[in-house]
């Protein structure tokens, strides 16, 4: 059994459309896979009818934003299986909105030194329920001012610690994201620890039970990561989980779907739990 529950489309940050993902994942022999676009659930029903015309069964997902406020940095949940998604659609608004506020703000410090416009932004997200970093990046490579999403140039713009266009906003508080989610009886797993260096985060979280799992299998994460999140795991005894993070032509890595993956024991954990809540 392969199930990848970690990816996304053109409804946030990917470059492929729900059928194209889908039809990919049939490809690859993906039993079990769930689509996480960036605070929006607007995948959920038309996942779940391409799903059953392709044979892939799909798990309803939501990647969230939230923000550590101890520590003063982003953090991303995953949510699976809701069974009141209308109670998360708020809060994924606001979190659009904050995004968007933030790109709309990074596309006129580019501006500053590139003469591109907010059109040759705005082209690259039709559909998208926000602005990302790489719809900016893709305006710039098409005018010749790069060559690659991840580059120097994304680098020196976008870099999370020293980028000079950067722009970043506090978004929802994660233990109210956190209850939120649990409110809408899903399952909450918290993405990819090791990119955003949340490990001490995450024992807080779980030591509070306030998290379901974690995802461990990821390309952030090396062997080491990988085995601190699992002592993590085994000592609150967390959901592991694992998935691609895919973003087709906007991947930060070379990364495929079905590149990392989750065990069945652990997709029937959160399946449980989730028609448990």
């Amino acid at each position: 059994m392969i199930c990848d529950l970690h990816c996304h489309t053109t409804l946030s940050d990917g470059s492929l459309g729900i059928e194209d993902v889908i039809v990919q994942a049939k490809r690859l022999n993906i039993d079990f896979l769930s689509i996480t676009d960036h605070d929006t659930l607007s995948s959920f029903s038309r996942a779940h009818i391409l799903g059953e015309r392709y044979g892939v069964k799909v798990i309803q997902g939501v990647e969230m934003s939230a923000w550590d406020k101890s520590r003063g940095k982003k953090v991303h949940i995953l949510c699976y299986a809701p069974k009141k998604p209308d109670r998360l659609e708020g809060l994924c608004l606001k979190s659009c909105e904050i995004r968007k506020a933030c790109s709309k703000e990074m596309i006129e410090n580019v501006m500053k030194l590139y003469p591109i416009t907010p059109e040759s932004v705005l082209k690259h997200c039709t559909g998208s329920k926000s602005i990302f970093k790489s719809h900016i990046m893709r305006a710039l490579i098409e005018y010749g001012y790069a060559l690659e999403f991840y580059g120097d140039l994304n680098n020196e713009l976008f870099n999370l610690d020293k980028g000079i266009c950067l722009v970043e906003r506090e978004y929802p508080d994660v233990r109210f994201v956190l209850d939120l989610i649990h409110s809408a009886r899903g399952v909450a797993v918290m993405a990819h620890p090791a990119m955003y260096d949340s490990l001490d985060l995450l024992e807080e979280l779980a030591a509070e039970k306030k998290i379901d799992g974690v995802e461990v299998y990821h390309y952030s994460a090396d062997e080491e990561k990988r085995r601190e999140l699992l002592s993590i795991a085994e000592k609150y005894d967390l959901i592991v989980t694992g998935g691609s993070d895919f973003h087709g032509l906007y991947n930060a890595v070379p990364t495929h779907l079905g590149s990392e993956t989750t065990s069945k024991e652990n997709l029937d954990r959160i399946i449980k739990l989730s028609n448990k809540k």
